[in-house]
């Protein structure tokens, strides 16, 4: 597999990975992450692509299988600044990863993803809904440590905000 930086001509297919997603959340207890807003809408996905957040991971044979948002910095996610139930591990610049999601035609693509952002910068976080059993398990499974709750402007669900710097051992 490999990731590179989405472009205009991967924008069909992208929606196309959200849509599945959509229906594999549902059909696996998470109907209410993104399936009653559609979210991610379209906007914010050209959004991602002119600003060079967006990447696309593609199987050996060159398909796009996956999708997710990555950027990095200090204070870049402003729905982080306010974490209840816990604290961050670490205040330093941090990655994000967002809008995760794959076709569900082959396991393992959304742990090259979270892998291949954490490589990029060391230290990451990212946020689920309560209901992502599955996305749950694999940031855990990834060294990723839960630190606490965030809420995003999308809808009034708690997200379950999870870190890795660096320093935890692999789970």
């Amino acid at each position: 597999m490999t990731i590179r930086h989405s472009t205009e001509r991967d924008f069909k297919r992208i929606m196309e990975i959200y849509r599945l997603a959509r229906i594999f959340m549902a059909e696996h207890g998470n109907p209410n992450q993104w399936g009653p807003t559609n979210w991610p809408p379209e906007e914010l996905i050209h959004s991602d692509i002119q600003k060079g957040n967006s990447y696309v991971c593609l199987n050996d044979e060159g398909i796009v299988v996956g999708t997710f948002y990555l950027t990095y910095g200090e204070e870049i996610e402003p729905t982080y600044r306010n974490i209840t139930d816990g604290t961050w591990l670490d205040n330093s610049p941090y990655g994000v990863v967002h809008r995760i999601a794959t076709d569900g035609s082959e396991r393992g693509v959304g742990t090259f993803c979270i892998n291949w952002a954490f490589e990029q910068c060391g230290h990451l976080r990212i946020d689920t809904h309560g209901d992502n059993i599955a996305m749950q398990h694999l940031v855990k499974k990834l060294g990723f440590v839960h630190c606490g709750t965030i809420y995003v402007e999308e809808d009034n669900y708690p997200r379950l905000a999870f870190e890795k710097n660096g320093t935890e051992k692999m789970g």
